[in-house]
């Protein structure tokens, strides 16, 4: 008995503290409702409303139950009318019904108006031609109830077991759910921030491994993406639509044979690596091109500059994530931030696609014949593609002597 009494005292001290900070128009409600609930939930004696209709005086507050805009504004409008103990609540209702206590709608009945239920249970087995609401209480839809409007329970809940029910079902807590704040400028241009630097140095870490182990081959797409830059868009494009039937038709073609069903699982994870190698190497290589053709010109310019591939990459992705860097910056603003981020997402989809073809046209950087190398790789340095070749020039045979 004293572990339940400690319970329930702890309840009330932290209701009490909520209570205080909801105002005092609601203090009383809250400790109530938290005493009867922690009371029922324990054991304990709960107050017995016998069901009695609401007398229709006149001189009461008049509460309208139909055409309900704000259901919140209707619950605080109960709330102060409503009062311990229930037996003498006062409230006109010009279109509804009130009831004190328990109501139940019989499978035959039908009432043409609202249904306002106060403390007790409403079990609907008929039809309601308005809305049905409850305070304190619960709202039972039985299988072949009908309402017509809205079922609204505050501080209660609304259990349909078959009926229907044609507007709103709403089971509001006693508390109002408090609304997020807005996010802040600035907070939210530093998450935008974070993110988009996150990814871009991820971007860069795996473009800086691809140059130590894999430098060739990016080369070779790089240079596929300078030299056909139209036709490893157009295949990217075409790529991006077939990746889809060509795994279902991969698929497919495996599960007709009786061997192949034990390979689908290892064709389906080699399919989706090389979908992200494509994907992802396209794009690095995209920007290793964007960097490369700026430093050529810096170098034509006559500028001191090293170039080598690492350089390459850290410039086109600067240059990409600049497009983002600007919605970073402006995202907050309303239809502007829509806008730029609709920008850089078309951007990045761009590079993305031109990178894609370039790596289907070069076979992953296999084969050279799209990159414009068509001299001998051993008559070209490792930088430059049209640089002097390393023999030297061919010597020319001297004319012979003439008489």
């Amino acid at each position: 008995m004293r572990a339940r009494e400690t319970l329930l005292l702890l309840a009330l001290g932290v209701g009490a503290t909520r209570a205080h900070a909801a105002g005092p128009d609601r203090a009383p409600h809250f400790l109530e409702n938290l005493k009867s609930r922690f009371l029922s939930a324990l054991g304990g004696p709960r107050e017995v409303i016998d069901p009695q209709p609401v007398p229709d005086d006149p001189g009461a507050p008049a509460v309208t139950l139909s055409r309900i805009a704000d259901p919140r504004a209707l619950e605080h409008e109960l709330r102060d009318l409503v009062q311990a103990p229930y037996a003498n609540v006062r409230l006109r209702t010009p279109d509804g019904y009130a009831q004190v206590g328990n109501f139940s709608i019989g499978s035959s009945e039908s009432i043409h108006s609202n249904v306002l239920v106060i403390r007790g249970r409403a079990d609907v087995y008929g039809r309601v031609s308005g809305n049905v609401i409850s305070l304190d209480g619960t709202i039972m839809i039985h299988r072949g109830a009908v309402v017509e409007g809205d079922a609204i329970a505050f501080g209660g809940d609304v259990t349909n077991l078959g009926g229907t029910v044609g507007g709103r079902t709403l089971a509001l807590s006693d508390e109002p759910a408090l609304a997020a704040p807005p996010a802040r400028p600035i907070a939210s241009a530093l998450t935008n921030a974070a993110g988009v630097i996150g990814t871009f140095l991820t971007l860069a870490l795996i473009g800086f491994g691809l140059v130590l182990f894999g430098k060739s081959n990016l080369e070779v797409v790089s240079d596929t993406v300078s030299h056909s830059f139209l036709r490893s868009f157009l295949v990217g494009l075409l790529s991006q639509v077939l990746i889809v039937p060509t795994f279902g038709m991969l698929v497919v073609g495996l599960v007709l044979s009786v061997v192949g069903v034990l390979l689908v699982p290892f064709v389906v994870a080699v399919y989706a690596l090389l979908v992200i190698a494509g994907l992802l190497g396209g794009f690095l290589a995209v920007t290793h091109a964007m960097g490369e053709t700026h430093t050529r010109r810096q170098m034509a310019r006559g500028m001191a500059t090293s170039p080598n591939s690492f350089r390459y990459l850290a410039i086109g992705l600067g240059a990409v994530g600049s497009v983002w860097l600007a919605w970073v910056v402006f995202g907050w603003v309303p239809i502007a931030g829509s806008l730029i981020f609709g920008a850089a997402a078309l951007a990045t989809w761009l590079v993305a696609t031109v990178g894609l073809g370039a790596f289907v046209l070069s076979r992953a950087g296999v084969q050279p014949s799209f990159a414009g190398r068509y001299l001998p790789a051993e008559m070209l340095t490792d930088e430059y593609l049209w640089a002097t070749p390393q023999q030297g020039v061919p010597a020319v045979k001297r004319p012979a002597k003439t008489s």
